[in-house]
């Protein structure tokens, strides 16, 4: 017999860090739901709160299994309409590796690396050394508890595993660790990633008293283009700017090529999912010149960031309004530097990025705060002029003008003809 199942649990999006989810329990069997929601990767946070926070981004999908089991067991679950969006959208990352996996093998694969995870923070794993082979993080690390095992490790986050073999020593383990990687080995586990490092703080954290309440979190969505507005640019270009020509080698494509002869750009008219490239742009040094930088837009790239682009190449500015990083910072925007590269976010709906060492996405403009599950992407090669990084900086800067100020409807910009999009949810 099970004692009587007289809670509520109330799920939603984590406020500051989605899609993370925070469980707030009530009730007199309360602690019996939160031991369920322990069992399920969630972790407390406070008195009535607890959290689940993952390092394969897949918090969602386990909520949802979590609900299940505890309305099974008779608890009252209720899920906030925008956790329930997340459920029902089906996603998988961006550039994923290993492309011929299902996406209930990518879960497969991210589950172990999250058990890893857990393994490594909670300290049934200890990581002995760590170096980079030139693409991934490797490490070798000893299990403290159960059946004793040396390992290598390879990757990082939701791709981190266990390479096939498995070492009887220590000793063993670490001499084959220093021969396959030599000078790059280096003491300890490697530095936690950003993503690492969220996850971590989520939790530890307390969320914010007004979840308490269960008042509605405030969301914040990046512009994304309307179906059939990139179209009906590329019209009105052709129809108000004459220094632009078309031509149409394809059905699917189109091409502008300008009077100048220097810069080209080509439209995908199949390119529909918010993550086809939709444009490509490129500038030359002449008629029959060299290549001096190229740039990829995505289907739901807002009309005004393309249109930015498309008049800077027309008519280049005799003066900028300053460097990118000046224009974002006097706009309110957030930096943060990592190791390799510098964002900066504007309330969570759009980021900006600079790799300095990279070079064909020497600089990245993408909606949203998680480049593998951007609304859209914007990526420049390096040589891109400065003018044309601090004129979008700008563009976007308008879009979002403060983290703390009400966010405008983004219009086109320029093209009077254009009709305004109308504002809708996207992932």
């Amino acid at each position: 017999m099970h004692a009587p199942a007289d809670a509520h649990v109330h799920f939603t999006l984590h406020p500051d860090h989605p899609p993370a989810v925070i469980a707030i329990t009530s009730g007199p069997t309360s602690d019996a739901a939160r031991s369920h929601l322990h069992d399920a990767g969630f972790r407390s946070t406070g008195p009535t709160t607890m959290v689940l926070a993952r390092i394969d981004r897949e918090e969602p999908h386990y909520t949802a299994q979590a609900a299940q089991l505890l309305q099974q067991y008779g608890f009252t679950t209720e899920i906030t309409p925008a956790l329930q969006e997340e459920i029902d959208t089906e996603w998988t990352w961006g550039n994923y590796p290993m492309p011929w996996c299902t996406r209930d093998e990518i879960r497969e694969v991210s589950a172990e690396a999250q058990r890893i995870h857990d393994d490594i923070a909670e300290g049934r794993l200890i990581i002995h050394l760590h170096a980079d082979d030139g693409h991934n993080t490797v490490a070798i690390g000893s299990y403290s508890t159960g059946v004793r095992r040396h390992v290598h490790l390879h990757g990082e986050n939701h791709l981190r595993q266990e390479t096939d073999t498995v070492f009887a020593t220590e000793a063993e383990a670490v001499a084959e660790f220093h021969r396959l990687y030599s000078v790059a080995v280096r003491p300890g586990p490697a530095p936690l990633t950003d993503l690492e490092q969220t996850v971590r703080q989520l939790l530890a954290g307390t969320p914010p008293a007004t979840l308490i309440e269960h008042a509605p979190a405030p969301s914040v969505e990046p512009p994304v283009a309307e179906p059939g507005e990139h179209e009906a640019f590329l019209q009105d270009l052709f129809d108000q700017e004459r220094q632009w020509e078309r031509y149409r080698p394809f059905d699917e494509t189109t091409i502008a090529s300008h009077e100048s002869l220097t810069v080209r750009a080509e439209f995908d008219h199949e390119a529909r999912h918010r993550t086809d490239v939709a444009w490509t742009i490129a500038e030359y040094d002449g008629p029959v010149g060299e290549r001096l930088w190229h740039a990829t837009l995505t289907a739901g790239t807002p009309v005004a960031l393309i249109h930015t682009v498309l008049h800077h190449l027309d008519a280049p500015p005799l003066n900028t309004a300053g460097e990118a990083d000046d224009v974002l910072r006097e706009a309110g925007w957030h930096p943060a530097s990592h190791p390799a590269r510098t964002t900066w976010t504007a309330a969570g709906a759009i980021t900006f990025e600079h790799t300095p060492h990279a070079t064909a996405d020497r600089w990245m403009l993408y909606g949203g705060n998680n480049l593998d599950r951007a609304a859209w992407t914007i990526r420049l090669s390096a040589g891109v002029p400065h003018a044309l990084l601090a004129q979008l900086a700008s563009t976007t800067a308008e879009l979002f003008p403060s983290p703390t100020r009400p966010i405008p409807r983004p219009q086109p910009a320029a093209i009077p003809r254009l009709p305004p999009p109308v504002p809708t949810r996207r992932r």
